[in-house]
């Protein structure tokens, strides 16, 4: 009988690449209106039903600007609703994988952020992710917490997406060159979440704790916006200008430095960090770029 997988969040960005993935075990993946993480007798139920032999949990509320204006749906989702599977795991016996974010950092380190970095969230977002990843550490000692950024797929909202429909709309686009980051694909996210699972379903044994997983090298997002028009079609007109972080006020401040030091997953799990040039190559035909 196959071993199985319950994955949580199979709308978003990682979970829809989860969901889609090819494995040896049996991957139950459930969205939003099949399984609200904030509601226990829902999870309660979908446990019973489908008896997981690990959970992978890709639901996150991750509207960063919004978040400011309700942060009772952010810490709901993120903090409470983690919390909520945690304890269905710590009853069934089965470990917890999970998605974490950089903005859990404020970004005012010189170099890159390791995972015993203390956390210093300059928003509600990275507040309630921070928070959530407390409770998880607090309560269940089978957990994987995978902290990443700059995420982005063919699918859901995010910065490749974005650039490449207002690059149709407009000559020019100011881009903020002054935060650095790591582009990371939804592909490479899902599949280093697989690896672990598939690791663990094995019996090859699994070192708990908190990684840092990116896709590489590190770059700003006027050159991540560079590349994303290098790569498309039909996008020699546009002008790119390069601009500071003050120039593009946003409702939650961003961290200026980003960047993840990701030797310890590497070191314990010899995962590589994969090109995120690359894994743009993969992503904008998807979109029709």
């Amino acid at each position: 009988m196959s071993r199985r997988i319950l994955i949580t969040g199979a709308g978003g960005q990682v979970g829809h690449e989860l969901a889609s993935a090819d494995s040896a075990y049996d991957l139950v993946a459930l969205d939003r209106q099949q399984l609200d993480i904030t509601d226990s007798l829902q999870i309660e139920a979908a446990f019973t039903q489908h008896c997981p032999d690990l959970l992978i949990n890709a639901a996150a509320y991750t509207q960063v600007d919004h978040a400011e204006n309700e942060p009772e749906r952010a810490f709901a989702i993120n903090r409470d609703g983690l919390a909520n599977l945690t304890f269905a795991c710590q009853k069934g016996n089965i470990p917890l994988l999970h998605v974490s974010t950089d903005y859990v950092f404020d970004g005012s380190k010189k170099g890159a952020y390791v995972e015993s970095d203390p956390v210093a969230p300059l928003g509600v977002y990275g507040e309630s992710k921070a928070e959530g990843e407390a409770v998880l550490r607090a309560t269940l000692a089978q957990h994987f917490i995978l902290r990443t950024s700059w995420v982005f797929s063919a699918a859901g909202n995010n910065f490749v997406r974005t650039m490449l429909r207002l690059g149709r709309e407009r000559d020019e686009l100011g881009i903020v060159e002054d935060q650095h980051g790591c582009p990371t694909s939804a592909r490479s996210i899902a599949a280093v979440l697989l690896q672990i699972a598939d690791r663990y379903l094995k019996g090859e044994g699994t070192e708990w704790g908190t990684y840092h997983y990116c896709n590489a090298p590190q770059t700003t997002w006027y050159e991540f916006a560079r590349e994303i028009f290098r790569q498309a079609e039909g996008y020699q007109q546009l002008r790119l200008k390069p601009i500071s972080s003050s120039e593009y006020p946003t409702a939650a401040q961003r961290p200026q430095n980003s960047v993840l030091d990701c030797r310890l997953i590497r070191a314990k799990f010899s995962i590589e960090q994969a090109s995120w040039v690359d894994e743009l190559g993969l992503v904008i035909p998807q979109i029709g770029g």
